[in-house]
């Protein structure tokens, strides 16, 4: 009998209680609240240009109940940036550094996971990651949806619709298991990928995202006041970089290296499709970072800045060091400085000033650099697109760098979080903290989940004639190009 069904049968178990929860007695209507003096509905509209609380909340009828129509367009336009990132940005971005007869497997790769993740998220994956359960993990009252609206949450966003964070927070779960294809391309089953991405969405990045973004995650450093460790992470440089990076390490040493790694040479087969795969995860990360602000206000517009010069730094200093080291800067060399300056910049992004952005930037091509030519040399693993040497080494140092050079002057909401008295003094510690624990747990995890992976779908790994042929037409009967 195959291990699939009972895989299945697994996710099922976590998506549906299993008993029905009794019915909840009716509770009493609510009294009417009192119409909104003047003044009241004033202040409403000062809310919503400032992006902060109604002044009528509890207290008068508003008559700007619902969402803000600027605010949801601007996060409408980040969930389409971001989910932009993943399709077609990443897929060609690694699909062009990638040999030709496997093309389409990674593409394949990027389209199987924007699908499952999306039905995991509707089933339980938003719930789990968002709901109000416990420090560890949420609860299961949003599950398929329920009670996730058009009304805003006011956990997350006074000015956009809860269904409409519910979206835009799918979309980076979408590109997070996707970031890891990259480290494990050309040698990996595509049902091994799917079933391995599946378990580590329940096991790492649920977890990690309540942890450091839900509703009383014990390392939630902005709004929790009883947080464990307190932790910023302005956009995912823990919760995205640093799980799905640290986790490709991992994968990549169990799987082992493609056949001929080290004896013959694997170019990328098209860097006209890497580039404009790189042009495109530019374009998106704006939704990425700048959307986090979740509001289109002055915190997103420093957020837009300091993105753009991080990526402009990084797409420097990577090819510097390669035209001082070896004669030449490549265009490869460019992609890679752009995307580890946006990678490093992510958990900082609404925190630090324009200036702190070059210098990141700077830190993150050289970096990533050393870790992409040096790193992954002496130590002979096959990282085979640079996911750790990229992600998760500049999603770490961005995280600490966050915890240095965050200011309020930057973002006015560190002055009224339950963090303000670590900010400049001794943040740094935190994010240190939070960082090592995400990193030992997405280490340990994908250790444990790729042998239960390996178990169930008969082995990560395809074998040698299906890798020697190509992923493409062994593993999807189908190839990228037809030559004559």
């Amino acid at each position: 009998m195959s291990r699939l069904p009972l895989l299945l049968l697994f996710l099922v178990g976590l998506c549906f209680p299993l008993q029905a929860a009794a019915p909840a007695a009716e509770a009493a209507p609510a009294p009417a609240l009192p119409q909104a003096s003047l003044e009241q509905r004033m202040a409403d509209i000062e809310a919503y240009m400032n992006n902060t609380a109604r002044a009528t909340d509890g207290v008068a009828q508003s008559k700007v109940a619902g969402p803000g129509p600027g605010h949801s367009a601007w996060m409408m336009t980040s969930a389409a940036l971001v989910l932009f990132m993943t399709l077609p940005g990443l897929a060609l971005f690694y699909g062009g550094l990638v040999r030709r007869k496997n093309v389409l497997s990674v593409l394949a790769q990027c389209l199987g996971l924007s699908g499952i993740v999306t039905i995991l998220w509707w089933a339980c994956g938003y719930s789990l990651a968002f709901s109000r359960g416990n420090g560890w993990i949420g609860g299961l009252d949003f599950a398929f949806l329920q009670g996730v609206g058009t009304a805003p949450n006011g956990d997350y966003s006074n000015w956009i619709s809860h269904s409409l964070f519910m979206v835009y927070q799918l979309m980076f779960a979408i590109i997070t298991p996707a970031l890891t294809v990259g480290a494990i391309a050309e040698r990996m089953k595509f049902k091994s990928i799917i079933v391995f991405s599946v378990l580590w969405m329940f096991v790492v990045y649920f977890p990690a995202a309540h942890w450091v973004w839900g509703a009383g995650g014990w390392m939630n450093g902005l709004t929790n006041a009883g947080a464990s460790i307190q932790a910023i992470d302005f956009a995912g440089g823990i919760v995205v970089h640093m799980t799905s990076g640290w986790s490709a390490l991992v994968l990549c040493i169990l799987l082992g290296k493609r056949r001929g790694h080290g004896r013959e040479p694997m170019p990328p087969h098209s860097l006209v499709l890497c580039m404009t795969g790189t042009g495109m995860l530019w374009a998106g990360w704006y939704g990425f970072n700048a959307g986090s602000a979740l509001a289109a206000d002055g915190v997103a517009v420093n957020a837009f800045v300091t993105t753009t010069l991080s990526a402009a730094a990084g797409c420097f200093s990577w090819p510097a060091l390669e035209y001082w080291l070896r004669g030449k800067p490549s265009v490869l060399g460019f992609c890679s400085g752009a995307v580890a300056g946006l990678a490093t910049i992510t958990p900082a992004a609404g925190f630090v000033s324009p200036g702190t952005a070059i210098f990141i930037g700077l830190v993150a091509g050289a970096a990533t650099f050393v870790a992409c030519n040096y790193l992954k040399m002496k130590f002979k693993y096959d990282d085979s697109l640079d996911t750790f040497g990229v992600h998760a080494v500049g999603g770490t140092i961005g995280t600490i760098f966050a915890g240095v050079f965050a200011t309020a002057s930057a973002n006015p909401g560190l002055a009224g979080s339950p963090l303000a008295a670590l900010v400049g003094n001794g943040l740094w510690l935190e994010q240190l903290k939070a960082g090592l624990v995400v990193l030992a747990w997405s280490v340990v995890a994908t250790i444990v989940l790729a042998k239960v992976t390996g178990w169930l779908t008969g082995g990560l790994r395809v074998d040698e004639e299906s890798e020697e042929g190509g992923l493409d037409i062994n593993e999807h009967g189908e190839e990228g190009y037809f030559l004559d």
